[in-house]
């Protein structure tokens, strides 16, 4: 797997829907999600950062820690969202995000501070979800790229809000 990167025109396409949730599927799945874990910083990937225009994403904050103090950040571990529909938005906060994707820079997004959504799992089980913090700002940073949405498209001000990205 590759990630496919801005300005590449797949990222601005919206996704369809996924119809069959048979072994190929589920298989890509695990792909998909290995490929996510090898990735620097790797939380979260969507299916169209590799060029399957599917709605897929997976966000997995397990282990994530942010702050000086290094607090565990609250999450629901692996979600696997097929077909996700965030259903309710409440508050919203304005904070760092980067991307895959978008490999060079960094920028300040408004997201929704919490959120509630349905999805199926690669098996074609319904769930539905809450989340809150920075799990619900990776929810709705993968569910962007279903739509053809990155975090640039989101920005305030390209001139006030987008940064290099520091090279390790």
């Amino acid at each position: 797997m590759k990630i496919i990167t801005y300005p590449e025109d797949i990222l601005k396409q919206s996704c369809d829907p996924v119809t069959k949730f048979d072994q190929e599927f589920q298989d890509f799945v695990a792909e998909l999600e290995s490929f996510m874990r090898s990735q620097p910083g790797g939380i979260g990937i969507a299916a169209p950062q590799v060029g399957r225009m599917q709605r897929l994403c997976i966000v997995d904050l397990t282990g994530m820690t942010r702050g000086k103090k290094k607090k565990p950040v609250p999450n629901q571990g692996r979600l696997i969202l097929v077909n996700p529909e965030i259903t309710k938005w409440e508050g919203f906060e304005l904070g760092r995000e980067g991307c895959m994707s978008v490999p060079d820079y960094t920028g300040n997004v408004i997201r929704a501070t919490r959120i509630e959504l349905t999805a199926f799992d690669e098996f074609g089980n319904s769930h539905n979800y809450e989340s809150e913090g920075y799990e619900a700002r990776a929810i709705q940073h993968e569910a962007d790229h279903l739509d053809g949405l990155l975090f640039l498209d989101r920005l305030v001000s390209r001139k006030t809000d987008l940064f290099k990205r520091k090279q390790k």
